[in-house]
């Protein structure tokens, strides 16, 4: 379905819109996208982004062994992606595990509805885990016997040590990029963008723009990739 416009300038009707009705910015998107025949914005924008991203080619650009982030704003499709990721993964006849703190099982399989994945047909290959105890030493555990190159996504970074009782991020992610080398893994890991990049007036985030509320080194991730307005920018030095 064709765009009235390119994303960016309804992504700027919808400020307008939130400012002039006195409505959350996210209300205003999906209205826009309800205009553009879309039921909610983050549909928009993961079906806009079908038309130049591939999560097949995506996922065959990691190897064993490698951290990656999928990073964006709120509403710009990034844990849509992480799902098309997981998808393409186990159709290929690969394990693929998709953990969250963020979202109930229900609502992964609403969004897996959205991208016309079937989780059942892929039994077996498909896990999708939402518990609370959800932190490295867990995910760990639950692949501990996970064959080479299982891909793993992470729903979401900064969620990993909300709880007091698990290990600082930094602590955890390190775990688990000597585990995911060890056994051979690819683990990718959503995550947010700082909200100040919205007033920043930059064209795309980048890995200035990750929310880290503790400290992190991200040279530990071999790649990330940012989605922002219905493109993915792909990025391999997060030193900086």
């Amino acid at each position: 379905m064709r765009l009235s416009a390119p994303i960016y300038r309804l992504k700027r009707a919808a400020r307008t819109q939130s400012r002039d009705q006195a409505i959350p910015l996210h209300a205003a998107l999906d209205q826009i996208a309800a205009t553009e025949g879309f039921s909610s914005w983050s549909l928009l924008v993961s079906r806009h982004a079908k038309e130049s991203i591939d999560p097949s080619a995506l996922l065959a650009r990691l190897r064993p062994g490698e951290l990656a982030l999928i990073a964006a704003r709120p509403r710009q499709g990034k844990t849509l992606l992480a799902l098309q990721m997981v998808a393409a993964s186990a159709e290929a006849g690969r394990t693929a595990h998709f953990f969250s703190l963020d979202y109930t099982p229900a609502d992964v399989q609403a969004k897996l509805e959205i991208i016309g994945a079937d989780p059942i047909r892929l039994s077996g290959r498909f896990v999708i885990d939402c518990s609370d105890d959800i932190c490295a030493e867990h995910i760990e555990r639950t692949l501990a016997d996970a064959p080479k190159g299982t891909l793993a996504v992470i729903d979401y970074l900064q969620l990993l040590d909300q709880k007091r009782s698990t290990p600082p991020l930094q602590d955890q992610v390190a775990d688990l990029a000597r585990f995911a080398n060890a056994r051979g893994l690819i683990i990718a890991f959503i995550s947010q963008i700082d909200r100040a990049f919205e007033t920043a007036n930059a064209a795309r985030p980048g890995p200035v723009d990750i929310r880290l509320p503790n400290p992190l080194d991200l040279t530990l991730f071999s790649r990330a990739w940012f989605l922002h307005q219905g493109v993915l920018h792909s990025h391999h030095n997060l030193a900086g």
